[in-house]
């Protein structure tokens, strides 16, 4: 398993050595001691999963202290372009995202820390998206960016007539308006 640490500090890549062979293939997607040892202390206590269609994007979410979740997101099914934007305050990167492929294929995980939103989208045909949380759900604590911001601009890598939204994220405030 390598870490890759991002231009954005505490944001990484995380890559399994995977051993293939006639039957398949073998990989540890979570090692606790391999995370502790990379700085990575999170205790993970949830499983969550979703499933889109090309064109999806999901997000830009996340969830206020002290219910702040910190994620760990891999890909089981296509591909996907995973998003996190920086939003702590006192950090020289405040409000600078970065983006990388995750998919079945490269079977790359992004390491999501608090005080960052995430989203995702869609790049192929459907893709099923596994990620780990170290805090449950908490309504009163949720919040969002448009994922059309401009300030932000992030580039989907779709057409903008391809891409859904849910009514939920299509009503999210602006980067300069999240509280």
């Amino acid at each position: 398993m390598t870490i890759e640490k991002t231009a954005i500090k505490d944001l990484v890549i995380i890559t399994p050595r995977v051993f293939e062979d006639a039957r398949g293939y073998f990989f540890e997607a979570y090692n606790q001691s391999k995370f502790l040892e990379n700085g990575i202390s999170y205790q993970f206590i949830q499983d969550n999963q979703s499933f889109s269609k090309r064109g999806v994007v999901r997000g830009l979410h996340l969830q206020i202290n002290p219910f702040a979740q910190a994620k760990l997101i891999r890909v089981l099914e296509g591909e996907i372009l995973d998003v996190a934007v920086d939003l702590r305050k006192n950090s020289p990167t405040y409000g600078q995202h970065f983006s990388v492929v995750l998919s079945a294929e490269n079977k790359k995980q992004l390491m999501v820390p608090h005080g960052f939103a995430h989203g995702f989208s869609v790049l192929s045909e459907t893709a099923s998206v596994l990620y780990k949380v170290d805090q449950g759900y908490h309504k009163e604590s949720e919040r969002g960016i448009r994922y059309d911001d401009t300030t932000l601009a992030i580039d989907w890598q779709l057409s903008p007539d391809d891409i859904i939204v849910s009514e939920k994220d299509v009503v999210l405030p602006n980067f300069d308006k999240i509280d």
